[in-house]
């Protein structure tokens, strides 16, 4: 069965008879928007495996699969997760050869000596009849500096077209810690598979920075996307007030936080020395108010050619779907602002095989919502 029917078969099948269907109009295309499910706590993070089924986590520590009976029971055998303040289970990814090898990854606040810091795992999938578990769990990427901190862990994964990881972190509220370049907090991370070292990363042996870090100066990056328009890791990140980025990380370079910011403390106080100084990347991109933005895609799909290789950025803050219109080039020419608090706070933003939109509502009430074609 090809990707596309999958995806529909699932659909139909998931959603309950009282389902909500919503329409809205855009600037370029009417949007039908289906609750595919419901009843989940903050759920933060989705893929899509090769059988057209889906996985969810949700943040206080639970994995849910998507099938075409609805979503599953928790997967047993997820480790410990520090779920307070912004702590929790994070992101999920499926490995490229999911359906041979049944892997997944996963990020996650991960507790030890000191608090908490953000951990990858990764694990195989073992279902039996209806229910499922993790087998062979292994972590394969852990922050080795942990704080008691609620604050600003991350975390997105990227796997890459060669099958190494792209991990993002956050300061933990620590800002000086995104500068120090032995410390993975702030940063965009590059990993194996398995969680050694990429030989082709800036600084394999450490002598730079830590051998993990792909590039540094990052506050909190709450979406990342392979993106084929600029061919690389695309990133979301928060800023204080004001000054939330798309930035395109590179092996090596810094971006700045918080030596530089378009945004200043919560207090209204100046960060940093201004907007620009030498040595430091400049944003794609920022936002001024803040949008806080969570998740990230770069449409590639079929059923809305009108988005052909426009970013689609989810909101926290003011609970909407933003389309970064961009032109062949990749240069950010303008923004639309979609379903303005429809649905709450859009935490995760994906594309299904199909060329459908699906999105993760942040509530204790969350859902998963379907934006397909409108009449």
């Amino acid at each position: 069965m090809k990707p596309s029917l999958l995806a529909t078969a699932l659909l139909s099948v998931a959603l309950p008879a009282d389902a909500q269907v919503r329409s809205f109009e855009t600037e370029t295309v009417a949007l039908r928007a289906d609750i595919v499910a419901g009843g989940l706590e903050n759920p933060w993070g989705l893929d899509f495996l090769p059988n057209g089924e889906a996985i969810v986590t949700e943040r206080p520590g639970r994995i849910r699969i998507l099938t075409q009976s609805g979503l599953s029971q928790p997967v047993k055998g997820v480790p410990e997760v520090w779920a307070r303040g912004q702590g929790g289970l994070f992101d999920i990814a499926a490995a490229r050869d999911f359906a041979s090898s049944g892997t997944i990854f996963f990020s996650y606040a991960e507790p030890g000596r000191g608090g908490a810091g953000t951990a990858v795992a990764r694990a195989r999938l073992v279902r039996d009849g209806s229910a499922a578990r993790l087998e062979d769990v292994r972590v394969i990427y852990s922050m080795t500096r942990k704080s008691s901190s609620g604050l600003q862990f991350g975390s997105r994964i990227v796997v890459s077209g060669d099958g190494t990881l792209f991990v993002t972190t956050g300061d933990r509220g620590q800002a000086k810690r995104a500068q120090d370049m032995q410390d993975t907090a702030g940063a965009v991370l590059r990993i194996e598979a398995d969680g050694s070292i990429p030989a082709d990363n800036p600084s394999p042996d450490g002598s730079k920075m830590a051998p993990a870090i792909w590039s540094k100066g990052h506050r909190n990056i709450q979406g990342a996307t392979f993106d084929p328009v600029l061919g690389g890791l695309v990133t979301a990140e928060h800023g204080a007030r004001g000054g939330d980025e798309i930035n395109r990380p590179q092996a090596g370079k810094n971006y700045g936080w918080p030596v530089i910011s378009y945004g200043v403390e919560y207090s209204g106080e100046k960060i940093g020395i201004g907007t620009a100084a030498p040595g430091y990347e400049q944003p794609l991109y920022y936002w001024d108010p803040s949008i806080a933005p969570s998740g990230l895609a770069s449409y590639q799909g079929a059923m809305f050619p009108e988005w052909k290789g426009d970013l689609l950025v989810g909101s926290l803050k003011f609970g909407l779907l933003n389309r970064l219109d961009r032109d062949a080039r990749g240069r950010i020419l303008d923004e639309e602002r979609m379903l303005d608090g429809a649905f709450g706070r859009i935490r995760d933003v994906d594309i299904a095989p199909d060329g459908s939109v699906w999105l993760l509502t942040d509530e204790a009430d969350g859902a998963i919502i379907r934006l397909s074609r409108g009449d």
